[in-house]
């Protein structure tokens, strides 16, 4: 059967998964059309050269492994080879057999094919299959589907992939951190990380290493070798990846193994570390990097991997700059990303990966988050966010953003940082995909060139840079980029503090208050395990309780001290009298229970003197890095609170200087556009209009 575009070829496999339903359920589908349909393209790649390799393998048959491999992969012109009598055509030829021969054909293939097959786990569903009678059934069906490269080139392959992922992890319900990207996503990153190296890309004998450290089934990896070999057909682009889920590694690397690249650079495994494997690239640097890691999702499975990286390496290590927290590890991923960035003498490196909101704001000055972003912009690292629109991502419809960050900024880039809002940048898809409901354009079938407008801005780089903008069949005039210096998304935390003043005055409220602070209670407790030791403690203790309600009791009834140290000198005198103890904690929690605030009260005085701060009243202040703390204290604060003052002891563990440096990134802030409500008459019209709708939609189910 010859299957002439990708959509067809793609529907002819969903249909071979109607055969599955009874043994499995839908949303187990994909275990065995994925891996099928990996051996079905590796057996069509290989049927031209079948004949050469199985003569080879005869005459070099007592040749170790190690020896005969790379042998027999030249002669099938490939990195892998089956020595296999078997193939699709034989195993629909022999149906009593085909359990027996599906596993040895399976297990004829060269190691490192055998070894990325085995991720997918399916040796185990070829008995269920068989037991249900349906495993000749599946596999004569896929032995009708031509996937040779020449049928359906490599880039429609990657396509038809990301289908059939996206179709069974949607019936999976699979977690919205944990999915592939769009190509048009990919394919505007690429364009704004390459943008600025096309001269370079064209020269004669290029090889740039490309690495995306959560390669999935390597779209990403796929876009960048394309864009760059369409550009230079010289380019010889060097790809890396890894990535935790064997089924999307073992997709990667069997395209990767079609595509003769080093399946070396493809490797399987937390890129983060979690205990059972680590970074497949520990030494290495690359000149691109691209990324779309799962995010707002918790990172407890290398936390003990990536804490003890950080507490002993340090800056030496990837995760110097500070750790998130533990529900949301995106900042990881890109930490990890700028260890391996080249230095910028060896020509540096430009990376672009994907984000949710959370890494823009989210920690306060001082937190892992925000030491993170402080890092990144104080090193000039921090090139540009594009927003994107929402509901572009087949599981998820929130607003993502692409961050670009590189050691080789331009001239004109250097010390600033461009904001883009592309949310605008869309066209309603005509029918949804899961939770993708939008799309960039791509100029292809009649679409707006959404993809090359945002190059453009990206490009341009300018302040302020307004454009007509066509989104979802409309045009807008928006302003799409601005400008700014790195300090800007800086600012000072500073402790503002005001006096601590009290009244006091002996309550019955008061008292019962003290009679449940946990020292006084305390008092009446024994740890003694002789029970009459322990109860003559318990005994002398209520006595002390007793005797110190006494003692306030004591003090005159009604008198109101307005002065903390007034009372505490008429409460000293009273302990003198009634020869009374009053430990520390006791004295305290009379203080605390007694003592009411109240801004007409006198300033409570530390015994250096100086005001005591009242921890209540305690605020904090945001000042840009731009501005003096202490002329936005006298301008901002001091006019409304004029007792207050700054806490100079709480200062920045960097600079030494006062006030806690943090840094976040208002992107939709700076972008947001003031909409006046509609006027309550259209509103009142538009009401009426749908009431007489229903009105009549009643009386038609009347009649």
């Amino acid at each position: 059967m010859a299957l002439r575009n990708f959509q067809s070829t793609v529907s002819f496999i969903f249909s071979i998964a109607d055969a599955l339903r009874g043994p499995y359920k839908p949303n187990q589908y994909g275990k065995v059309i994925l891996p099928l349909t990996v051996l079905r393209r590796m057996d069509c790649v290989l049927t031209p050269t079948k004949g050469k390799v199985l003569a080879a393998f005869d005459k070099y048959k007592d040749k170790p492994d190690t020896a005969r491999e790379p042998i027999l992969n030249r002669v099938a012109g490939q990195q892998f080879h089956n020595t296999s009598k078997l193939d699709f055509a034989a195993l629909k030829g022999d149906a009593p057999h085909i359990a027996r021969n599906l596993s040895h054909y399976i297990k004829s293939f060269s190691s490192r094919a055998r070894d990325i097959f085995d991720k997918f786990g399916f040796s185990e569903h070829i008995e269920k299959l068989d037991d249900a009678n349906r495993l000749y059934l599946v596999v004569s069906k896929f032995a009708e589907v031509n996937l040779h490269p020449d049928a359906v080139p490599n880039q429609e392959m990657g396509y038809m992939f990301e289908e059939l992922i996206r179709k069974y992890n949607e019936d999976a319900n699979e977690t919205a951190g944990d999915h592939f990207t769009p190509r048009e996503v990919i394919r505007l990153m690429v364009n704004i990380l390459f943008c600025p190296d096309r001269h370079v890309l064209t020269k004669k004998g290029i090889a740039p290493t490309i690495y995306d450290p959560t390669c999935g089934t390597g779209g990403m990896l796929a876009t960048a070798e394309e864009y760059i070999t369409e550009l230079n057909r010289d380019a010889r682009p060097e790809i890396f990846g890894q990535d935790y889920n064997p089924e999307s590694y073992a997709i990667c690397g069997s395209d990767m193994l079609i595509k003769n690249h080093n399946i070396d650079h493809i490797v399987f495994g937390d890129v983060l570390g979690d205990g059972r494997t680590r970074d497949g690239f520990p030494s290495e640097k690359f000149d691109y990097m691209l990324a779309n890691p799962p995010f707002g999702v918790k990172w407890e499975a290398e936390q003990d991997s990536v804490t003890r990286e950080h507490e002993n390496q340090g800056y030496a290590g990837r995760f110097g700059a500070g750790v998130p927290r533990i529900n949301d590890g995106s900042f990881l991923f890109l930490q990890h990303m700028i260890s391996k960035m080249k230095k910028p003498e060896d020509g540096g490196t430009r990376l672009g990966i994907v984000f949710n909101g959370s890494p823009l704001f989210t920690g306060d000055a001082g937190s892992g988050e925000s030491n993170i972003r402080r890092w990144i912009i104080e090193n000039d690292w921090l090139d540009a966010i594009i927003a994107l629109p929402d509901q572009l991502f087949y599981n998820t419809g929130i607003f993502t953003y692409i961050w670009i960050v590189t050691n080789r900024k331009e001239p004109n880039r250097r010390g600033k940082v461009q904001l883009i809002n592309g949310t605008a940048f869309f066209a309603k898809m005509r029918k949804s995909l899961g939770n993708k409901r939008n799309e960039i354009g791509d100029r292809k079938d009649g679409k707006p060139d959404h993809i090359g407008e945002l190059t453009r801005v990206y490009g341009d780089c300018k302040h302020d840079d307004t454009r007509s903008v066509q989104s979802n069949g409309e045009a807008r005039t928006l302003v799409v980029s601005k400008l700014f210096d790195n300090e800007d998304f800086g600012y000072r935390k500073i402790t503002i503090e005001r006096p601590l003043r009290l009244r006091f005055e002996i309550t019955a409220d008061g008292v019962d208050v003290l009679r449940a602070a946990t020292p006084f209670v305390n008092l009446a407790k024994s740890t003694k395990k002789d029970k009459k030791a322990r109860a003559a403690d318990e005994e002398a203790g209520r006595k002390q309780q007793e005797a110190i309600i006494g003692l306030l009791q004591s003090l005159p009834a009604g008198k109101v001290w307005m002065d903390r140290s007034d009372f505490l000198a008429d409460l000293a005198a009273a302990v003198d009298t009634a020869d009374v103890k009053l430990p520390a904690p006791i004295r305290k929690a009379i203080i605390s229970s007694i003592g009411q605030r109240d801004e007409n009260a006198a300033i409570c005085l530390d015994k250096d003197g100086s005001p005591e701060p009242d921890p209540e009243l305690r605020d904090y202040e945001y000042v840009p890095l731009k501005q003096d703390i202490y002329e936005y204290f006298e301008r901002e604060v001091k006019p409304y609170v004029p007792d207050a003052w700054i806490d100079e002891s709480k200062r920045d563990e960097k600079d030494g200087q006062v006030g806690i440096v943090g840094y976040e990134i208002p992107l939709n802030r700076h972008f947001y556009v003031y909409e006046p409500p509609r006027p309550l008459e259209e509103i009142e019209a538009d009401i009426a209009k749908l009431e007489g709708e229903i009105v009549q939609m009643l009386r038609e189910v009347v009649k």
